[in-house]
This record gives C-alpha cells, sequence and structure tokens, in this order.
C-alpha cells in the first residue's frame, strides 16, 4: 500500500509541476459548456433540456485531453520498464496512474459542473445529481482511458485511435450519467442510474487494471 501510495504521489507531483495540464482540461470543460447557451439560445427550458447532456459530453471529451500522455512519457524515459519489473504488481501500477489521473482530471470536473449547472438553469436538485453521477463516472472513464492509452502506447496517431477505442466503451457511463438527472426532472427518481453507474465502475475497476498491465507488458518487450 505505501508503494502505491508514493507512485500516486509521484504522478501527482509531476501534474503540479506542468500545471497548464490540469488547466487545459478545465478550460476545455469550461468553454465547450460555455459555448452551448450562446449557440442555442437564451430559452430557460431549452437550456434546462440539454444541459445533463452537454456536461457530461464536455466532461468525456474533457477527461480524455491528458490520456495520451498517461503512460507515454514512462515509455519514452525508460520508467516503465523500472514500473514492470518492480515488485509492485503492473495491475496495481497502472491503478494507481490512474487514480492520479482521476484527482487531477475527473474529480476538478466534477467540482466544476454546479457552477456550470446553473450556467444551463438547472435547480439544486438536478446540480446534485449531477455531481454525484460525475463523481461516480469520472473514474470509470479514467479506467477505460486508462485502458486505451496502454493498449495504443507507442503507435502513430495514438491518440486518434485512442479515442475509436474509449468512446464506444464509454457511452454507458454517457447514458447513465445523462439519465441519472434526466429521470430527476421527471419525477422518476434516479437512483437506479445512480446504481448504473457504480456497477459499471466496480466492472470497470475489476477487468481494467488486469487488461492494462498486460498491454503494458507487450509494450515494454
Amino acid at each position: 500500500m505505501t508503494r502505491f501510495r508514493h507512485l500516486v504521489a509521484r504522478d501527482l507531483l509531476v501534474v503540479w509541476r506542468r500545471p497548464g495540464d490540469v488547466l487545459l482540461v478545465l478550460a476545455f470543460f469550461l468553454l465547450a459548456a460555455s459555448l452551448f447557451p450562446l449557440a442555442v439560445g437564451p430559452e430557460p427550458l431549452v437550456l434546462k433540456r440539454i444541459g445533463p447532456g452537454v456536461l457530461w459530453v464536455a466532461a468525456l471529451f474533457a477527461a480524455m485531453l491528458s490520456l495520451d500522455r498517461l503512460f507515454a512519457d514512462d515509455l519514452t524515459d525508460g520508467s516503465l520498464e523500472h514500473l514492470a519489473l518492480a515488485p509492485l504488481p503492473l495491475e496495481v501500477t497502472a491503478l494507481a496512474k490512474c487514480l492520479a489521473h482521476w484527482v487531477s482530471g475527473g474529480l476538478p470536473l466534477t467540482l466544476m459542473s454546479p457552477a456550470l449547472g446553473l450556467l444551463f438553469g438547472l435547480d439544486a436538485a438536478q446540480i446534485g445529481v449531477l455531481a454525484i453521477s460525475l463523481l461516480l463516472g469520472t473514474p470509470s472513464l479514467s479506467l477505460l482511458g486508462g485502458l486505451g492509452a496502454a493498449l495504443t502506447l507507442g503507435a502513430r496517431r495514438g491518440g486518434a485511435l485512442m479515442a475509436l477505442l474509449v468512446l464506444p466503451l464509454a457511452v454507458p457511463v454517457l447514458i447513465f450519467g445523462v439519465a441519472s438527472v434526466e429521470s430527476l426532472a421527471a419525477g422518476e427518481g434516479s437512483r437506479n442510474a445512480l446504481v448504473l453507474l457504480a456497477a459499471f465502475f466496480l466492472v470497470a475497476l475489476a477487468s481494467t487494471p488486469w487488461a492494462m498491465a498486460a498491454a503494458l507488458r507487450q509494450a515494454v518487450e
């Protein structure tokens, strides 16, 4: 567990030394979400209807901006080979890097979401459910993104290929996240959609580290 914490702290320190990466993610999320009210007009009912979907799609694309460097820097400087030979299992190493990615990207996006929810006219209950859905869903995006980054590591045009791999896998997260807010607005309650989001995260948590580790071992051989 100590090695796991040290690895997470190491990746967070790298992010701290490159604050532009985090600012780019947050700026993209802010700008992408803010442009929609300008495009569709100030009609409150329209904004409230499209708000959850717009925010979730913006969060999905923002979370992917920094994924291409999740393992690439370690491969370039040789650190990945040392991590593969370290006592800590490579599956746990991959999980630690995904956790660091979520803390530096997914968590700030979640914290920003209430302010952007106000921009779309969402009420307090909808904003709360939106934040909870992002809190449950963005870790899954980091895990799926980590899998895509590992599978495309070292490939030409890896960023585009990674997007083609990750986006279809992230569709259930997007659907359940948006449905949690929309079902609340329809008076049906958001519990079922949030439970499905949590279940998807648990499935991703149990399966993706093994696939990431296998892909990383192939990359360093």
